[in-house]
């Protein structure tokens, strides 16, 4: 495995940690911060501390979360277009999220975890469970029938999200709009520790899978005669990619194209071991969210002076869909 390539990406990965929160609309000054820490007032520390360290932690975790889901599903179905969005998983989870916003009523809190955490992984779940029974046909899976199941069922949770708009109050649909963008205007460590519980097996399970889906890229037939129970396999890899980016979406909202371009870049820089694809996506992916949300805290004060932001969700479309259609346009003329 190359170990070199993968240490590559984790300097990458501390050093937007280390440096990513000191800045956006308001650079904050590390020495300043410092030689300042004990004061009785001290502005930089606290928004360093309880505003843009959580943040930038949560950006690296959902950020890798995706981009490692995304990875693992591209290989069970040995397409670099697949992620989960694609397959629904995300669109299954947005509607149960959607639900917990748009009715007050079901939105219920146990500490740190919430109903829409809750709703969102139903969701995901579900979208899986009739993507599998749709692909399963005489003890086989069929990728390419998993893939188009999950397709229309992507299409059809997006028609549930515009019919609960259209009930939905004034009020409700300008905080799902927002929400609908992907972004973490309100990330703190709560939410951190609200991630972890799915965050951590989903992870776990992808990571534990990787040699497998090393054995799958001969073949579905050639990794079942080298031992590989492709039905686990399967299930296992949704199972995890379901966990993640259930737990994500939750918290975040959707956020396109990270589970779908990272991937590709390691792929290309560091060849097609999973065993380090995987963690590699993980490690890109989080520094790719983390840079996207830093930019989007800083642009709408350096166009037009505005103290307001965008989204991160905006940055990673603005910059996924050009590179996607260019994906597009490389596979159509190979």
């Amino acid at each position: 495995m190359n170990y070199r390539a993968l240490s590559g990406y984790l300097l990458v990965f501390i050093l937007v940690l280390l440096f990513t929160p000191l800045l956006g609309a308001e650079p904050l000054s590390l020495s300043e911060i410092i030689d300042n820490w004990d004061a009785p007032v001290n502005t930089g520390r606290e928004i360093l501390l309880h505003y843009r360290l959580p943040r930038t932690i949560l950006c690296l975790l959902c950020g890798g979360a995706l981009a490692m889901a995304g990875a693992s599903f591209q290989a069970i179905f040995n397409n670099p277009l697949v992620e989960p969005y694609t397959l629904g998983v995300a669109g299954g989870a947005a509607v149960g999220a959607y639900l917990a916003i748009a009715f007050p009523t079901l939105s219920i809190y146990w500490g740190v975890f919430g109903s829409q955490q809750i709703l969102a992984l139903l969701g995901a779940f579900l979208v899986m469970f009739m993507s599998y029974q749709v692909a399963a046909k005489q003890h086989h899976i069929s990728p390419q029938t998993l893939l188009l199941g999950g397709l229309t069922i992507s299409i059809i949770c997006s028609g549930f999200i515009v019919l609960l708009s259209y009930i939905s109050s004034p009020h409700q649909l300008a905080q799902v709009q927002r929400w609908m963008l992907g972004g973490f205007d309100y990330a703190g460590f709560s939410a951190i520790f609200s991630l972890l519980p799915f965050f951590l097996p989903g992870v776990g399970l992808l990571l534990y899978f990787s040699p497998a889906l090393n054995v799958l890229n001969l073949g579905e037939e050639a990794a079942q005669g080298l031992g590989v129970d492709t039905k686990t396999l399967y299930i296992s890899v949704f199972a995890g990619g379901g966990l993640v980016t259930g737990a994500v979406v939750s918290i975040a909202g959707p956020i396109a194209f990270i589970g779908l371009i990272t991937p590709h870049f390691v792929r290309r820089l560091s060849g097609y071991d999973q065993r380090l694809i995987l963690p590699g996506s993980f490690l890109l992916g989080g520094s790719v969210l983390a840079i996207s949300d830093m930019l989007a805290r800083s642009s709408m004060r350096l166009i037009c002076g505005s103290p307001t932001e965008f989204p991160a969700g905006i940055i990673t479309a603005l910059i996924g869909g050009p590179l996607f259609i260019h994906m597009l346009y490389r596979s159509s003329r190979s």
